[in-house]
């Protein structure tokens, strides 16, 4: 098989293929970064590479495959990890000017987990300066281009990770999530995104520990391919207290989902967020067709409360926490979508905190009472379609005017609010040819059911061409008319000598 071929395998298949002794790590490894040379400069969805390592890595896993003794479940699979997130000896830059020579000197026990179970962390993928919006890009890396057409956003901040995914550049990488990282950018690049329950992948760097608006979470082209790194992922750790301690096979079994027997709720709105025209009609059209199919389909009020202000506070309070005293010493410091954050949050009272908090809990209260009777509850994930990535984030929706720049993720944060597991899957495409993705929300820790729910899903929707998960022509994908890296004012330090001589960076999201 060529490159290609082989990237285009899913992580399942590339293991039993090590498995089987007909693929070893090294010859994928060599796939892959025939792959990267060839795709990336494309879409610039992956940033610093370690090749060399990677190679010694895939050489060792060769062996241990060779001899029926691999160190773990991902052994000698590449990986693709968020540049939010310390990866030891490999560029972590945020994509802040701030952090452009910053190698880390441990990693994110997330990724240190990945790692003890045989991954090679072989690449970050690019994200917004500090992760703030939902376009991957910054002043170190560039731009991230859709796979379906690289004048078009890839969506944040998890945008290189869904876009490298797309395009087959690596099979699994990691995302996190505040108002919409994972879900957003797996939509519109057409791969899987999973926000988990607060508790169940340990997150402790978090900035404010006893908020769990800020999670973890991985990235897939399938649900079989995600619930396997999933797998890895789930943990417990003490410094972070949302997290909980789960039997170690947790997601090893989950329950057989019959869409027969599915209760499904849904809103093409999430309680009044404006939503393009096309976008409901393609939502409806996916519902049409599961309605058939279930035990019950019934359209939900989920007008929850004040949504918008509730997550306004409580962000603003994690940037303040991570971003604040920086701010303060150097004004300078970041862009102006992390300068806003911070001064809403300075300009907010502890009687506004107070607010958010109780109203939090009474949207998570009414959740649960929406969710009676149901299994879950369908949405669109992106109220529009990939716009230009020149422009940093979506100005209108449906006559309506976005008042600050994530105002437009008001689908995917609005959940984030409730604590509980969504699941954007690929579903076809919108009536402009780009990736549509349907989110599905589950019940506040009822992540297993809600995983099972979504590859019963996937499952249906992939029998039919209309629906099935569409994927890029990569070898006709023309370049962005602007060049990708044309933003670029500050880029990367390679072989700095240790980390950056700024503090390390906390992360608000």
């Amino acid at each position: 098989m060529n490159a290609a071929a082989l990237m285009a395998l899913s992580a399942q298949e590339v293991l039993q293929r090590y498995a089987d002794r007909r693929l070893t790590p090294s010859e994928y490894l060599a796939a892959c970064l025939e792959r990267i040379s060839q795709i990336n400069p494309k879409i610039n969805a992956v940033t610093a590479i370690d090749a060399e390592r990677a190679v010694v890595e895939a050489v060792q896993a060769t062996g241990r495959w060779r001899a029926g003794t691999p160190k773990g479940p991902l052994d000698g699979l590449p990986v693709g990890v968020k540049d939010l997130q310390d990866t030891k000896g490999l560029l972590t830059t945020h994509g802040s000017p701030r952090m452009r020579a910053n190698c880390p000197q441990v990693d994110l026990p997330m990724v240190a987990r990945l790692r003890a179970a045989g991954a090679i962390l072989l690449a970050k993928t690019n994200v917004p300066e500090c992760g703030a919006g939902g376009n991957s890009r910054n002043p170190v890396w560039g731009a991230t281009g859709n796979p379906f057409d690289a004048n078009l956003i890839a969506g944040g901040s998890s945008g290189g990770s869904a876009a490298a995914l797309a395009a087959d550049l690596l099979p699994i990488c990691t995302g996190s999530d505040t108002g919409g990282s994972l879900r957003l950018p797996a939509a519109l690049c057409g791969v899987v995104g999973y926000r988990p329950s607060v508790d169940v992948v340990a997150h402790p760097t978090r900035p404010l520990g006893w908020s769990g608006i800020s999670v973890l979470g991985p990235m897939a082209r399938t649900m079989d391919d995600l619930i396997l790194m999933l797998r890895v992922c789930a943990s417990f750790d003490p410094d972070d207290p949302l997290s909980s301690r789960a039997a170690p096979d947790r997601f090893t079994t989950l329950p057989t989902v019959s869409l027969e027997t599915l209760r499904v709720g849904y809103s093409d709105d999430f309680g009044g967020a404006p939503v393009d025209a096309a976008i409901r009609e393609t939502f409806r059209a996916r519902v049409e067709k599961i309605a058939p199919q279930v035990r019950e389909c019934r359209a939900v009020d989920l007008d929850l409360g004040d949504m918008d202000r509730c997550f306004d506070i409580l962000r603003a309070e994690s940037f303040v926490s991570a971003f604040g005293e920086i701010i303060k010493s150097d004004p300078d410091a970041f862009g102006p979508d992390i300068a806003i954050n911070v001064a809403l949050g300075q300009a907010m009272t502890l009687s506004d905190r107070a607010w958010a908090h109780a109203e939090q809990t009474r949207i998570l209260r009414r959740f649960n009472a929406v969710m009676q009777g149901l299994d879950v509850i369908l949405l669109p994930t992106s109220p529009v379609t990939p716009f230009p990535w020149t422009q940093a984030h979506a100005l209108e929706i449906d006559g309506q005017r976005m008042d600050i720049y994530y105002r437009w993720l008001a689908l995917t944060y609005r959940g984030s609010l409730t604590g509980g597991p969504s699941i954007t899957l690929p579903c076809g495409r919108d009536p402009h040819r780009m990736p549509f993705g349907l989110q599905i929300l589950g019940p506040v820790r009822g992540d297993e059911a809600t995983l099972a729910t979504a590859k019963a899903v996937e499952t249906f929707f992939a029998a039919d061409k209309e629906t099935a998960r569409p994927c890029p022509d990569m070898a006709d994908l023309a370049p962005s008319v602007i060049d990708l890296r044309s933003i670029v004012t500050h880029p990367p330090i390679f072989n700095s000598a240790g980390q950056s001589h700024t503090a390390a960076m906390r992360t608000a999201v």
